[in-house]
C-alpha cells in the first residue's frame, strides 16, 4: 500500500503541470484575443492545428517512454530533466512582443506549439508513471485522487490569483502583467515537478524478456478494445468540458454582465473540482467505477441544461450550478485516469506486452485533441455570433454566448456516456486479469501478488 506521503508527492506533479494546463484552458483564448491581439477565429483554426502535430508526437512520447531504461526508471527522469524547458516555454507562449499583426500570428503559433511539444514530453510520462506506483486498483483511485486534489489546487492557484497577479504585476499593462505572472508561477511548478520526482518510485515493471518496436507496441495498442473507448470518451468529455471553462470568462462578462465577478465565479467551479475529486474515492467503494462513472457524466449533462434557463439576474443560482457541474464532472476524473492502468494491465493481458506509456500517451492524445477542439470551437463560434473584444455585445451574441456555454457541453457528456456503456472492464474484471497476470508471473511481482491475494 502507498503511502500518503507518496500520493501527495505524485498530486504535486499535477499541480505544476495544471499551472499551465488551467491557465490554458480559462485564459490563454482570452489573453490571444484581448490581450496579444488576434482574432477568435485564428486563435480557434491555431489549436486545431497544433493538434495535428500531436498526432504524432504524442505517440512517439509515449514509446520513447516506454524504452527508457534509467536509474530512475522510465517515467520518472523526464519531471527532472524537462521541469525547467517546460516553464521557459510557458513564459514565452504568454510573452506579447512588439511585431506586426502577421508576425503576430506566427509568434503565438510557435510558441504555443512549443508549449505543447514540452508539455507533451513532461506530462505523458508523469501520466503514465501514476499507472506504474501500484497494480492494488483500489490504491489506483485513491493515486489519482490525490493526484486530481492537488492537481485542482493548481488550477485553484490560477483561478484566484491570475487576474489579481496581472493587475498586480503590470500595474495597468496587461500584457507585461500576463508575462510576469506565469514566470512567477512557472518556477513554482518547477520545485513542485522536482518534490514529485523526488517522492515517488516505479513499482509495476513490464516483463523482464519484453522487446518493444514500434510495430508490435503499435500493434499490441490497437488490440485493445478497451483503450479505443476511453480514446473516443476522452476526446468527447474534453471538448465539452474545454468549451464550456472556456466561454466561463465570456458568460460572467458579457452575458451576466458583471466582469468584476470573473475570479470568483471560476475560482467557485474550481472549488467544486476540487471537492468532486475528493470524493471520487469514497464512491468507488460503494458504486462501480464504470456505472459510476456513466452517472456523474449524465447528472452535469443536466446541471448544463438547467444552466440554459437562468436568467442574467440570478447570480447566486449560476453560480450554484457552475459549482455542482464542476464537482459531479470532476468527481469522475480519478475514476477515468484509474481505467486508463487498467486498460494498461487488460491490454498486457490479452497481447503479453505490457506498453504504459503508449497506452496513457494515446489517450493523453485524444484529451488534448479534445481540448483543441473545445478552444477551437469557442473561438469559432464566438466570431460567428459576431463577437467583439471588450465592447457591449448584441442580444444574438449574449445568447449564442449562453447557448455555447449550456447545451452544447451538455451533448458532450450525453456523448461520453453512450460510450462508455460499452466498456467492460468492471472492477471485477479487473481483479480476475490481475490474478491471471500474477499466475502467469509466477507470482514474482509483489504489486500483483497482493492483488491476488484480494480476489481470494
Amino acid at each position: 500500500m502507498l503511502t500518503k506521503r507518496e500520493k501527495v508527492a505524485y498530486g504535486l506533479g499535477d499541480t505544476a503541470s495544471n499551472i499551465v494546463f488551467q491557465t490554458v484552458m480559462l485564459f490563454l483564448t482570452f489573453f490571444y484575443t484581448d490581450i496579444f491581439g488576434i482574432s477568435p477565429a485564428v486563435v480557434g483554426s491555431m489549436f486545431l492545428l497544433v493538434r495535428i502535430i500531436d498526432a504524432v508526437t504524442d505517440p512517439l512520447m509515449g514509446a520513447l517512454a516506454d524504452k527508457t531504461k534509467s536509474r530512475h526508471g522510465k517515467y520518472r527522469p523526464y519531471l527532472l530533466w524537462l521541469a525547467v524547458p517546460f516553464a521557459l516555454c510557458s513564459v514565452l507562449a504568454f510573452t506579447t512582443p512588439d511585431l506586426s499583426a502577421n508576425a503576430k500570428v506566427i509568434y503565438a503559433f510557435v510558441t504555443y506549439t512549443l508549449l505543447m511539444l514540452a508539455y507533451t514530453a513532461i506530462n505523458i510520462p508523469y501520466s503514465a508513471l501514476g499507472g506504474v506506483l501500484t497494480a492494488d486498483p483500489t490504491e489506483r483511485v485513491s493515486v489519482q485522487s490525490y493526484r486530481f486534489v492537488f492537481g485542482m489546487l493548481g488550477g485553484l492557484l490560477v483561478t484566484a490569483c491570475t487576474l489579481p497577479l496581472v493587475a498586480f504585476f503590470g500595474n495597468g499593462d496587461n500584457a507585461k502583467g500576463y508575462q510576469l505572472t506565469i514566470a512567477a508561477m512557472s518556477v513554482l511548478g518547477v520545485v513542485l515537478f522536482l518534490l514529485c520526482f523526488w517522492g515517488t518510485r516505479e513499482r509495476v515493471q513490464a516483463p523482464a524478456n519484453q522487446q518493444l518496436t514500434l510495430q508490435n507496441s503499435f500493434g499490441s495498442l490497437w488490440q485493445n478494445d478497451q483503450w479505443r473507448i476511453l480514446c473516443v470518451a476522452a476526446f468527447f468529455l474534453l471538448t465539452g468540458m474545454v468549451l464550456r471553462t472556456t466561454l466561463a470568462i465570456y458568460y460572467v462578462k458579457y452575458f451576466l454582465g458583471r466582469e468584476d465577478l470573473i475570479t470568483a465565479f471560476i475560482t467557485l467551479g474550481m472549488l467544486g473540482n476540487i471537492a468532486g475529486c475528493a470524493a471520487a474515492q469514497w464512491l468507488s467503494r460503494y458504486v462501480d467505477k464504470v456505472k459510476a462513472y456513466i452517472g456523474l457524466q449524465l447528472i452535469s449533462a443536466v446541471i448544463c441544461v438547467i444552466s440554459f434557463f437562468i436568467g442574467s439576474e440570478q447570480l447566486v443560482l449560476a453560480f450554484g450550478l457552475y459549482f455542482l457541474w464542476g464537482f459531479f464532472l470532476q468527481m469522475a476524473t480519478p475514476l477515468l485516469w484509474a481505467k486508463m492502468a487498467d486498460t494498461v494491465d487488460y491490454g498486457h493481458y490479452k497481447t503479453g506486452i505490457r506498453i504504459t506509456g503508449l497506452v496513457y500517451s494515446s489517450i493523453v492524445f485524444f484529451i488534448k485533441l479534445g481540448l483543441a477542439l473545445g478552444g477551437a470551437l469557442a473561438g469559432w463560434l464566438l466570431a460567428g455570433y459576431g463577437y467583439q473584444a471588450d465592447v457591449v455585445q448584441t442580444a444574438a451574441t449574449q445568447q449564442g454566448i449562453l447557448l455555447s456555454f449550456t447545451l452544447l457541453p451538455a451533448i458532450g457528456s450525453v456523448l461520453v456516456a453512450l460510450v462508455m456503456s460499452r466498456y467492460r472492464l468492471t472492477g471485477q474484471r479487473v481483479l480476475d486479469i490481475h490474478r491471471q497476470l500474477a499466475q502467469q508471473s509466477g507470482g514474482s511481482s509483489p504489486e500483483h501478488a497482493r492483488v491476488d491475494a484480494l480476489t481470494n
